[in-house]
């Protein structure tokens, strides 16, 4: 994608990646994504905020050319996770004059991720300014938006707020600002629980943070430029609350049919009860998916067949990327078909330390289920439709 005129002297000369499909060999990408990069021109000096993915540096380089740049003073560096900062050392070759500008913590990632001379990169306090002429820049730390370096940057002078992670969406898109919000909302709201859900309280005092600040754009790094960024505040606003809803994520794997009649059982009695379910057959569930709904959820069930006496390892793994998540979920069971033993009970609760949730009694049935089988699981479904209701969800 071409550069393109934000305001005046801000432009977007980023890349669009419309074929990746999976990102930080995990999170799946349905519609792409893209890295961005902002370049603005002060009447006195030019200065870079982020760059791009390695591989989209000849789109980057190219966008600067076409824009004439010459001569850059500085590249500011929010994060230093390589897709922002990854083509940090092909900028600084073809502008050798160019400083570096970061925060302390953020120049030490940097010199361990990336070839880069030390004395090339200048350290800034919180809230520190750096002039461009007409233009001005402020720093502001932002510790753990999902990183413990991220820092934004601040342009008064045009109101727009360069977020870097905090607020973006893998989304590859030829327009420059939001125009289909309920996609852009939606992976916005998959990239939060992906990465920044298990930092929600301290995403809850950035948001406090950005209200001392006047702007009417939002410039992430991935996905595009928010030009009513009330909306996307509000969203995050709800989705690092306590509150939660009446929604159950259902995850099962099943080897021989036995968990799954139980499971889709379940299913239906929940909603039944006037409660929302998600089910993820974890067969071909999309982790991205499961992360997002997770979100809301008040109330996640781990339903798997015993490999020998333990739990699937595919029900391993969601356990383990939920603990790792931390979600507001309040409560959690788990149902277990097996065969000879089973240890499914302890080894995922072990799994599940750093959920602060009620476990609720667990559902275990030998082989195929019976008549009893299901009456338990009417039996959890009640118990669930319980909680919810005590939490005034119902």
């Amino acid at each position: 994608m071409k550069a393109r005129e934000i305001r005046n002297n801000v432009f977007a000369v980023g890349a669009v990646d419309w074929d990746r499909t999976l990102f930080d060999a995990l999170v799946p990408l349905p519609h792409g994504t893209s890295y961005n990069a902002y370049l603005i021109k002060g009447s006195e000096k030019i200065a870079l905020i982020d760059t791009v993915d390695p591989p989209k540096w000849e789109i980057l380089k190219t966008n600067l050319e076409q824009l004439r740049i010459e001569h850059l003073d500085y590249v500011v560096a929010n994060h230093a996770e390589q897709d922002h900062s990854g083509a940090l050392p092909f900028v600084l070759e073809k502008y050798p004059e160019a400083r570096v500008i970061t925060n302390a913590k953020c120049k030490g990632f940097l010199l361990d991720l990336l070839p880069l001379e030390p004395e090339r990169i200048q350290v800034v306090q919180d809230r520190e300014t750096l002039s461009l002429g007409d233009k001005t820049l402020q720093f502001i730390f932002a510790p753990w938006v999902h990183w413990p370096e991220t820092m934004l940057t601040y342009l008064p002078e045009d109101k727009i707020m360069f977020t870097c992670d905090f607020f973006g969406s893998h989304v590859a898109t030829s327009d420059l600002f939001v125009r289909d919000r309920d996609l852009v909302c939606q992976e916005a709201k998959r990239y939060y629980a992906e990465i920044m859900m298990p930092f929600a309280r301290s995403i809850r005092k950035h948001l406090e943070t950005l209200r001392e600040f006047e702007f009417d754009l939002i410039a992430p790094s991935h996905g595009p430029i928010y030009d009513d960024p009330v909306y996307i505040m509000q969203a995050y606003q709800d989705w690092v609350s306590d509150e939660v809803q009446n929604l159950v994520v259902l995850t099962y794997v099943s080897m021989h049919g036995s968990t799954e009649k139980i499971a889709l059982h379940l299913v239906e009695e929940l909603v039944g009860r006037g409660i929302t379910v998600k089910p993820f057959n974890l067969l071909h569930a999309d982790e991205g998916e499961l992360a997002a709904a997770m979100v809301d959820a008040a109330t996640v069930v781990f339903a798997t067949s015993a490999l020998l006496v333990g739990p699937h390892p595919k029900s391993v793994y969601a356990a383990y990327l939920v603990n790792a998540l931390k979600p507001k979920v309040k409560h959690a069971a788990i149902v277990a078909s097996y065969g000879w033993g089973n240890k499914v009970v302890d080894e995922l609760t072990a799994i599940l330390k750093n959920l602060k949730v009620e476990m609720l009694p667990p559902l275990l049935f030998k082989g195929d289920p019976r008549e009893a089988d299901f009456q338990a699981a009417e039996r959890l479904a009640d118990e669930i439709y319980r909680k919810h209701q005590t939490l005034g969800l119902v």
